[in-house]
């Protein structure tokens, strides 16, 4: 199954949860979307649970099933708990943390300013959305990018930046500053349902 690039309020809506992490969505019409949107009522299976989890936090990271997948075996090779492992790797993305850092307002738009070469990592060019940084490496944008109207327009929306991303907003250069705790990323995501429905 390829990445999703659809709607994605529609999606959010269907899923009950915001992808774009901005609660937007939900406000005006927090229920699915079609006719019978507002009096669908089922009971959802433990397989189904597990499953819409998947899909918020597939979704969320706009990541196709065998990305994801992918990532989650890697995870599951790793010391520690698989499901924090997990998230922890999907944080590390490239074009997530270019997100994180304010660069641009949605990950799709983080995808696009990666895959169009506009970003630096420890000064070297890399147009791959999918790549793990480590802790301590510096993202920054090529000089000629950095006027770049969409990242004027993401920097002056930027409210906040959690904790393990720091950035200089003169040099408009950022760093991954360690893995981020559990606490500090998607509460609202039990990621044991996504080991569950892995480990099947």
């Amino acid at each position: 199954m390829s990445r999703y690039t659809g709607p994605t309020w529609k999606k959010s809506r269907r899923l009950g949860f915001s992808i774009l992490e901005t609660g937007k969505e939900l406000q005006r019409r927090p229920y699915a979307p079609g006719e019978h949107g507002k009096s669908r009522r089922r009971s959802v299976s433990e397989y189904g649970l597990q499953q819409q989890e998947k899909q918020k936090l597939r979704f969320m990271y706009g990541l196709s099933e065998r990305q994801f997948k992918n990532l989650y075996v890697k995870a599951s090779k790793m010391q520690g708990v698989v499901g924090e492992n997990f998230m922890f790797l999907l944080e590390s993305r490239l074009d997530n943390l270019v997100y994180r850092l304010g660069l641009a307002r949605t990950r799709r738009q983080a995808r696009q300013l990666v895959s169009h070469g506009h970003v630096l990592v420890d000064g070297k060019r890399l147009d791959i959305p999918s790549y793990l940084v480590d802790p301590g490496q510096i993202i920054s944008l090529k000089e000629k990018s950095r006027n770049l109207q969409i990242v004027k327009d993401a920097l002056e929306a930027t409210i906040s930046r959690p904790e393990f991303v720091s950035f200089d907003e003169n040099s408009l250069t950022g760093k991954y500053e360690r893995l981020p705790m559990r606490d500090e990323i998607h509460p609202e995501i039990e990621e044991s349902l996504i080991v569950e429905f892995y480990s099947r």
